[in-house]
């Protein structure tokens, strides 16, 4: 008997996403490889592919990528693989033990053949390094930068010091050293995750930076243009209205165009910047005398790219603003102009009607004037046959006397024909 409704289809993978892609449980020492790979859609299958490679060569069941998170225990190493919007996470943690070299890589556990076959181009490509250690061991984990300047500070409310350079080696490398102090596994495991998603996050913002400062030349063009423009519109003539509107719809498609291709990439750095803020509070960093923190490093680093594409994205913005209010003032101007036309022609149309009015009175009077004509000689040949007939009559006196009669009645006709059309 069921106690209450059935789940909602959504309930079991919205509740699981609040625990979805835990940090890896980490003891040191460890060293962790990180791969951000830029993989396009086309290229998925081979990706999915190699990785199902990889579990094949290990034992391991056939993967599911439904998720877009997985985890593999090959072993030597452990893989994690995440798919992301815009890139694809590879990390890689192997446990170092006595036997292993000094230098050992956390990459040398994974096969050279597989590593070359994954798609893509490499966004990011970082190493952290996990090892025991305490306040007397930061000078000598320092030294290891050598000459760059370090950044760092101890995290975790002092339960271990994160130190890098954030420059590529030769080999294309970003290094971070992590002392564990009194990190339990799942605390270092955040902690690298914080670290390297930082890294990672940080490149995804920065590649709006390029496209910023690509679009500062059109920007300036596109200003200009439209300050001739609307410099054209205060003295425009009315045969310049058409080619001044054609002008200004082809600025705003220029405009409008660039928008949408850029639009989808500052809205991506604005969401990595926010990321990479919100992952560097989460560090807890405790200033470590004479290391910069990763903090100071971002706001004075990343922060003034990032202040560079929101100037480009508010000057978009305010250009289609402007080319907005010109169109509307272009628009009323020739609305203007049209109704002035429509008020000429209106008087034109009305001084028509009254001289049709005129020239339609004084053909009523010559109207008149022919019927009277031509009713008088009715009038006078029926008073010669009445004469004729005996009866004594003075024809002339009689068509004279007919004359006003037949106008009078004639007018009086007319007038009521033209009151009946006036007042139907």
């Amino acid at each position: 008997m069921r106690t209450r409704p059935h789940d909602d289809p959504q309930r079991r993978p919205l509740h699981d996403e609040g625990h979805a892609r835990p940090p890896a449980r980490l003891s040191a020492p460890e060293r962790i490889a990180h791969l951000a790979l830029r993989i396009p859609a086309e290229a998925r299958a081979a990706e999915e592919g190699a990785l199902a490679a990889l579990a094949s060569q290990h034992g391991l069941p056939a993967p599911a990528f439904a998720d877009g998170y997985l985890w593999m225990d090959c072993g030597a190493f452990r893989l994690k693989w995440e798919r992301h919007t815009e890139f694809t996470g590879l990390t890689v943690f192997r446990a170092i033990g006595t036997e292993d070299a000094a230098d050992a890589r956390a990459l040398d556990a994974v096969p050279a053949v597989w590593r070359a076959s994954l798609p893509g181009t490499t966004l990011v490509y970082a190493e952290v390094d996990v090892r025991p250690g305490g306040a007397d061991d930061l000078d000598a984990a320092v030294a290891e930068f050598g000459d760059a300047t370090v950044i760092g500070a101890r995290m975790s409310d002092g339960s271990g010091i994160a130190l890098t350079d954030l420059r590529m080696d030769d080999g294309g490398c970003t290094r971070f050293v992590v002392l564990d102090i009194s990190l339990t596994g799942r605390q270092a495991g955040r902690l690298v995750q914080r670290l390297l998603e930082i890294e990672t996050y940080r490149m995804m913002a920065l590649l709006a930076f390029p496209v910023a400062r690509g679009a500062g030349v059109p920007l300036q063009d596109a200003e200009r243009r439209l300050a001739a423009i609307t410099e054209r519109m205060v003295e425009m003539r009315a045969t310049e209205e058409s080619a001044l509107l054609d002008d200004l719809l082809h600025l705003a498609a220029e405009v409008e165009q660039r928008d949408a291709t850029t639009r989808f990439r500052f809205g991506a750095a604005r969401a990595y910047h926010g990321l990479v803020r919100q992952r560097i509070a989460e560090l807890r960093e405790e200033r470590i005398p004479g290391v910069q923190t990763i903090e100071e490093f971002m706001e004075r680093r990343l922060a003034p790219a990032m202040a560079t594409c929101e100037s480009v994205v508010r000057r978009q913005e305010e250009l289609s603003a402007r080319i907005a209010r010109a169109g509307q003032l272009l628009r009323t101007k020739v609305e203007v102009a049209l109704e002035r036309q429509n008020q000429s022609l209106l008087e034109s149309m009305n001084r028509r009607a009254r001289l049709q009015l005129r020239l339609q009175q004084t053909v009523e009077g010559l109207s008149i004037a022919a019927i009277t004509y031509y009713a008088a000689g009715l009038t006078g040949y029926l008073a010669k046959a009445a004469k004729s007939s005996g009866v004594p009559l003075d024809i002339d006196l009689v068509v004279a006397a007919a004359i006003p009669l037949i106008a009078v009645a004639l007018w009086f006709v007319l007038r009521r024909i033209r009151r009946g059309i006036d007042h139907p």
